[in-house]
């Protein structure tokens, strides 16, 4: 059950801050955006690994390295993706990613429960619902195919990140966020985006990037006692947290078919609690 509630808490702190730096970087662009969320995150993990003041204690940490390398690819195509198209649609399908892991435990030896993968399959068909786009018949949407880039970044992502953090998920949350935001300077370096932005934006931005890297932690920790496709699909349900936001905040238009899917994903998650 611990696995299970950190996981779950993965996703509620990825769905926010999926949802306001995204949102953020309809205004400023997503790579200036990118640039105070990871330094923002970085500063912190950094900080609480300096006062915990122990190494590393298994080199499996550097797993996290190409947990990053992907997983930054498919941020940046995520935010990409919000800024053309529906965060309620472009959110769901970027959740589909769960379907990697899943594929990737089973082969290497997990064995969820009849429940649980009553559970899996749930959850990942209520995502699949939440990508159609109301009124259109079912006709892709806008940023369905940066949604998709994001899938497959996030997919590669919780395998490496899964085996980091079994490890040692507190060097493994850093060696992420080094890697990450290296990844989006380099970027920087090479495009010369304009980076200045109102000065009371930079501690949101900052506090959305302390979202992402505890949402990161709480993977992390949660791969040290539970299956890569347990822990993998309940991180994914941030969906369900930035569709709601979407709404709520944005008005945005959520279809009956959306609703199903979320109403199947929570389900799915009882079961796999449940399991």
């Amino acid at each position: 059950m611990r696995s299970i509630a950190l996981a779950l808490s993965a996703s509620l702190t990825w769905g926010f801050a999926d949802f306001f730096g995204p949102l953020k970087g309809r205004t400023f662009g997503a790579l200036r955006v990118l640039v105070y969320v990871q330094l923002g995150g970085l500063v912190v993990i950094a900080l609480i690994v300096a006062i915990r003041g122990k190494g590393p204690t298994d080199l499996g940490a550097l797993f996290a390295v190409p947990a990053a390398i992907s997983g930054t690819l498919g941020l940046y195509a995520y935010y990409r993706g919000m800024a053309v198209g529906a965060m309620s649609i472009v959110a769901p399908i970027a959740g589909i990613s769960a379907a990697v892991p899943v594929m990737f435990g089973i082969a290497t030896g997990d064995r969820p429960s009849t429940w649980q993968w009553l559970g899996i399959t749930a959850a990942l068909g209520g995502v699949f619902l939440a990508s159609r786009e109301p009124g259109r018949g079912g006709k892709v949407a806008a940023g369905v195919g940066l949604a998709l880039l994001a899938a497959i970044g996030f997919g590669g992502y919780f395998p490496p990140m899964h085996a980091a953090g079994a490890a040692d998920f507190w060097w493994a949350s850093l060696f992420f966020r080094i890697t990450s935001t290296s990844i989006i300077l380099a970027a920087v370096a090479i495009r010369r985006p304009p980076l200045a932005v109102p000065g009371r934006q930079v501690p949101l931005l900052a506090l959305i990037g302390i979202g992402d890297m505890l949402g990161n932690l709480l993977f992390a920790a949660a791969s040290t006692s539970g299956l890569v496709s347990i822990t993998s699909v309940l991180a994914s349900l941030y969906p369900i947290v930035t569709v709601v936001l979407a709404r709520l905040v944005l008005r945005e238009r959520v279809a009956r078919s959306q609703e199903a899917g979320i109403a199947l994903t929570l389900a799915g998650v009882a079961l796999i609690s449940a399991g």
